[in-house]
C-alpha cells in the first residue's frame, strides 16, 4: 500500500470496519479480542468506528447444538436470535475495558434504500457516534426474508459506509489481501492497489465462503463492495482480522481501492 493510501488511513475521522463470521467463530473466536482492542484503540485517538459484524448465526449454532449452518430459513432466523445477544455481549464485554460502550443496530436492506427508513438509519447512527459510543451493525437475519437481504455483510457495510460518508471501509476476513487468482491456485498474486478507474480483466475473485462454510461472501462479493462504497468516494482496504490494528495504524497490509476523487457516488443510494 502506497505512502499516500497509508496517510488516507491516518487522517480517516469516520471508519466503517467489516469482519466476516469464519473471522470470529469456531477456531477463530479468538480473535475477536484483538480485533475489539483493535476497534479501541482507534476509537481513543478521537475516530468514529462503526462495526460491522457477520457471526450472529455461527455464534447461536453452539446453543441450538448445530454443527452445519441450517438450511431453512427459520432455523436460520432461531440462531440468529441467539446469537446476535451472545455475539454483542463479547464485544462490550472486551470495550468495558475501555470505557467504551456499544450500541446494537439490526437493519435491513430496506432501512438503507427506502425513506424514511433511511434517513432514521443515518440520524441514528450518527447520533451514536456523537455519543462516543460504537455502533455494532449488523443484518437483521431475524426478520429478513430472502427477497428482501442484503446478501452478504460486505455489501451492508459498503451501502452504510455511503449512507454515513465513511471516510475509511476496512474489509476484514480470513485472507491477507485479494489475489490475482484463489490464492491457493498457483501463479497467485496479491494486489496492493486498485485504481478507482482500474479495470480488474483477467483476475478471478473466488465466491468461497470461509472456514467451516459458515459465511456467505468471498473475494468477489469483497470486491463488488469497494467499487460500490470507492465511487462513492469511500477508501477501501481489504485484509486479515488478525492485521486489523496494524491496517488501522495506517500500515502497509492489504488491498487498497482507490476512493473516485470527485466522489459523485455520494447520491448513489
Amino acid at each position: 500500500m502506497s505512502y499516500r493510501a497509508r496517510a488516507q488511513v491516518a487522517s480517516a475521522r469516520r471508519i466503517v470496519v467489516k469482519v466476516g463470521s469464519s473471522s470470529i467463530s469456531g477456531d477463530n473466536s479468538e480473535q475477536i479480542v484483538p480485533l475489539i482492542e483493535a476497534l479501541a484503540e482507534t476509537h481513543g485517538r478521537g475516530v468514529e468506528v462503526v462495526l460491522v459484524s457477520s457471526g450472529a448465526v455461527a455464534s447461536g449454532m453452539d446453543y441450538l447444538n448445530l454443527d452445519e449452518r441450517p438450511a431453512d430459513l427459520a432455523t436460520q432466523q432461531a440462531a440468529a436470535s441467539v446469537g446476535q445477544n451472545v455475539l454483542t455481549a463479547r464485544y462490550q464485554e472486551t470495550l468495558d475495558r475501555y470505557g467504551i460502550a456499544a450500541g446494537q443496530v439490526l437493519l435491513t436492506e430496506g432501512d438503507l434504500l427506502n425513506e424514511p427508513h433511511r434517513s432514521n438509519t443515518r440520524r441514528a447512527v450518527n447520533r451514536l457516534l456523537d455519543l462516543r459510543i460504537m455502533p455494532i451493525v449488523n443484518e437483521n437475519d431475524t426478520v429478513a426474508t430472502y427477497g428482501l437481504r442484503f446478501g452478504d455483510n460486505d455489501r451492508l457495510a459498503a451501502m452504510l459506509s455511503v449512507l454515513i460518508r465513511a471516510d475509511l471501509l476496512l474489509l476484514l476476513s480470513d485472507v491477507d489481501a485479494l489475489y490475482t487468482k484463489p490464492p491457493h491456485l498457483p501463479g497467485a498474486e496479491p494486489i496492493d492497489f486498485i485504481g478507482f478507474d482500474q479495470e480488474l480483466g483477467g483476475m478471478e475473485f473466488g465466491a468461497n465462503k470461509g472456514a467451516g462454510n459458515v459465511g456467505t461472501g468471498g473475494a468477489n462479493t469483497k470486491v463488488k463492495a469497494a467499487r460500490l462504497a470507492a465511487a462513492a468516494g469511500t477508501a477501501v482496504l481489504v485484509t486479515e482480522t488478525s492485521l486489523a490494528a496494524e491496517a488501522l495504524r495506517g500500515g502497509s497490509c492489504g488491498t487498497w481501492f482507490e476512493p473516485m476523487p470527485t466522489a459523485p457516488g455520494r447520491a448513489l443510494l
